[in-house]
C-alpha cells in the first residue's frame, strides 16, 4: 500500500508471494524464523491429497466388471498409466512401488493445477475472511518440494541398504566408478551424486511452478482485455508445465528408486 492507501504494483506482487505462516513459538500468525509453518501450503496441500485419496477410494468402492462409471475409469487409466511407467522403468518386484508413484504423479498434478486458477480468486475469498494473505500453489513453497524429494531420497537410502546392505552400500560409495584406489574421489563424486537427487528433485518443481505463478501475478496487473488475451494463452501452456513436472517428478523417483535395487558388482 501507498500513503494514500493505493495498491502499488511492487505491493501487489509481494503480496501474492507472501505465505499465510505461523509462529510455532508465540502459536500466532507471523514469521517466527525456524519455529514458522506455511499454513497455506500445509492446509491446501493436505486437501488436494484427501481429495485425491477420497476420488480413488470411492473408485475402488464402486468398481464393477460391468460397464465402468466416470470416477472409475479416470482411476483406472491413471492405475494403467503409472504401472506402465513402472513396469518399463523398474525391473524388480516391489509392491509399493506403484502405489507411490501413483501418489506422486495425482497429488503433484493437483497441487499444481491450483496455479490455473484465477490469480485473486481464493486470495479474495480468504481477505473476506480476515485471512490477510493466502498463496494456493503449494509446490511454488520450496518447502513443500524439499520435503517431497527428502521423503524420495530416505526411501532411496533405506533401499539402498536393505538391498545392498551397509557393506554392499560401502563399497559402492568407496569403489564408483573407478576403484579402491581413487577410493577418496569416489566417495567425493558419490556423495555430490546422491545430495544432488533431492535437490535437483525439489528444485526444478519449485521453480518451473514459481515461475509460472509470477507470470500469472504480472498478467494480472494489465489492462482487463490483455488479461483475458494473455492470460487464456498462457494457461493453455502452462497446463503442459504442470502436468510435465508432475511426470518428471515421478519418473525421476521411480528412476532413482530403481537405482537402489541396482545390486553391487
Amino acid at each position: 500500500m501507498s500513503e494514500h492507501g493505493t495498491i502499488t504494483t511492487s505491493s501487489y506482487i509481494q503480496h501474492h508471494l507472501q505465505n499465510l505462516q505461523l509462529n510455532l513459538k508465540t502459536m500466532s500468525l507471523g514469521n517466527g524464523g525456524f519455529w514458522t509453518i506455511n499454513l497455506d501450503t500445509m492446509i491446501i496441500s493436505i486437501v488436494l491429497g484427501s481429495l485425491f485419496l477420497m476420488l480413488f477410494r470411492l473408485a475402488a468402492k464402486k468398481a464393477t466388471a460391468g460397464v465402468p462409471g466416470k470416477i472409475q475409469n479416470f482411476a483406472e487409466i491413471m492405475i494403467d498409466f503409472v504401472n506402465q511407467q513402472v513396469k518399463d522403468t523398474f525391473h524388480v518386484t516391489n509392491h509399493l512401488i506403484g502405489p507411490l508413484a501413483l501418489t506422486i504423479f495425482v497429488w503433484v498434478f493437483l497441487m499444481n493445477f491450483m496455479d490455473l486458477l484465477p490469480i485473486d480468486f481464493l486470495p479474495r475469498i480468504a481477505g473476506s475472511l480476515g485471512i490477510p494473505y493466502l498463496r494456493v500453489v503449494p509446490t511454488t513453497d520450496v518447502n513443500l518440494t524439499f520435503a517431497l524429494s527428502l521423503s524420495v531420497f530416505l526411501l532411496i537410502l533405506f533401499y539402498s541398504i536393505k538391498i545392498k546392505g551397509f557393506s554392499g552400500f560401502g563399497k559402492e560409495l568407496a569403489t564408483h566408478p573407478f576403484g579402491w584406489k581413487l577410493l577418496p574421489v569416489n566417495l567425493v563424486l558419490k556423495l555430490v551424486e546422491e545430495i544432488a537427487k533431492p535437490i535437483s528433485l525439489s528444485l526444478r518443481l519449485f521453480g518451473n511452478l514459481y515461475a509460472g505463478e509470477l507470470i500469472f501475478i504480472l498478467i494480472a496487473l494489465l489492462p482487463w482485455w490483455l488479461q483475458w488475451a494473455l492470460g487464456g494463452v498462457w494457461a493453455i501452456f502452462h497446463i503442459l508445465i504442470i502436468a510435465l513436472q508432475a511426470f518428471i517428478f515421478m519418473m525421476l523417483t521411480i528412476v532413482y528408486l530403481s537405482m537402489a535395487h541396482e545390486e553391487v558388482h
